[in-house]
């Protein structure tokens, strides 16, 4: 099982590379439209609308979790339509969340602003319209990668393919990616790096339902969650409750919420109930 994930400029074809990627090689193809039936099919759908390859708002971003809880479905998303098998994906930050896999190929398509206007032109396109749509798009993408992940959507370091249309056709740019994934260089997935997807996918669903439910608050290093209570999953279906709370109830209602999140089939909730002092 490998993956490949595009990240593209408009006006640059690399929709249609990733698209024909995937018919040459014979993996699935999710772009906005199949990731967007996933969520649906999970019934999170309106969550990961609002972050279609655009950062939050300021005033989201400065006084809600909402945000946080947003970027937690669309990553349990990919992380989802990862285990399915061999992918191509289109945008929205899986070449960061599939960074760490050696099974995964990351793709960047580029081009000068001239070659850019050129293709958006032979669409259709007029020449103002064109500029427009490209530094909208490109502040978009750009500030939803920044806003996610806190990265450099431009940082070359981040892709380990970068293609410049300039001088490249469609076609050699096809098979050139489609190449490189059939190397050996690409290893196949292994049995540790699809449970490190169900890890991952169920980790970002228990943090975004702990969050709406007001639980805990904020986001925290990788791997801790940043409240009284924190979980943690253990194994692909199982999730450790721990921490201090003044209530029988608040214990309760964590270990509620978590056995009501898709994937999660047990909890072992080890939360202390410490009540408060009395007011002397």
């Amino acid at each position: 099982m490998k993956w490949i994930t595009v990240s593209r400029k408009m006006g640059t074809n690399g929709s249609q590379i990733a698209r024909q990627v995937a018919q040459e090689l014979g993996y699935r193809f999710y772009d906005t439209e199949a990731i967007n039936d996933t969520a649906r099919d999970t019934g999170v759908l309106e969550s990961v609308l609002e972050v279609d390859e655009k950062a939050p708002s300021l005033f989201q971003r400065l006084f809600s979790q909402r945000p946080t809880v947003y970027y937690d479905r669309l990553h349990s998303v990919i992380y989802e339509l990862a285990k399915r098998g061999d992918a191509v994906f289109l945008g929205r930050g899986s070449h960061i969340l599939l960074k760490a896999f050696g099974c995964a190929l990351h793709v960047r398509v580029t081009a000068s602003p001239e070659t850019r206007v050129r293709t958006l032109v032979a669409r259709g396109f007029n020449r103002e319209a064109a500029l427009n749509a490209m530094k909208r798009t490109d502040d978009e993408r750009s500030g939803f990668i920044r806003a996610a992940f806190g990265v450099d959507w431009e940082s070359p370091d981040v892709y380990d393919l970068v293609l410049n249309m300039d001088k490249l056709s469609v076609d050699l740019a096809v098979d050139t990616v489609s190449h490189v994934a059939r190397s050996s260089e690409i290893v196949e997935a292994s049995a540790d790096a699809v449970r490190s997807l169900e890890i991952l996918g169920l980790s970002n669903r228990v943090e975004a339902a702990l969050l709406e439910a007001g639980i805990i608050s904020g986001r925290a290093p990788r791997g801790a969650l940043s409240s009284a209570i924190a979980a943690s999953v253990v194994e692909p279906g199982m999730v450790r409750l721990t921490g201090q709370v003044d209530t029988a109830e608040r214990r309760w209602e964590a270990e509620r919420v978590l056995r009501s999140v898709v994937g999660v089939q047990s909890v072992e909730n080890h939360i202390q109930v410490l009540p408060r002092p009395a007011a002397v």
